[in-house]
Formats: structure tokens, sequence, C-alpha cells
């Protein structure tokens, strides 16, 4: 496999990596949205979380 093989492939799973973190959070907000009033502050905040997690690790920070 070449160094553009390699690349691609580590790009693809990035991809479907990117694609299961969006499905989460659109689940999670769909939940949010479900669950009492007095959840929502806290699990906006984990998500929050998560989301920054995500783009740092895009980052490499």
């Amino acid at each position: 496999m070449n160094s553009q093989e390699n690349f691609s492939s580590h790009e693809g799973a990035n991809a479907d990596s990117s694609e299961n973190i969006v499905d989460g959070v659109r689940r999670e907000l769909e939940e949010i949205d479900s669950s009492d009033l007095s959840e929502h502050a806290a699990r906006f905040e984990a998500l929050h979380k998560k989301l920054q997690d995500s783009l740092n690790s895009i980052d490499g920070l």
C-alpha cells in the first residue's frame, strides 16, 4: 500500500468516526428534548464537552 492509499483509508476511518459522533449528538439532543427541564443544563454541558473533545482531537490540541 502506498502513502496515498494509506492516507485515504485513514481519512475514511475518520469520516466514519465523525459520522458516528454526529449521529450520537443528534440522538442525545433528542433525548435531552424529551427529558425533564431540570436535567437540560447538565446534559448540554456534557454534550458540549464531548464536542469540544472531538474538535480538539482533530486539531491535535
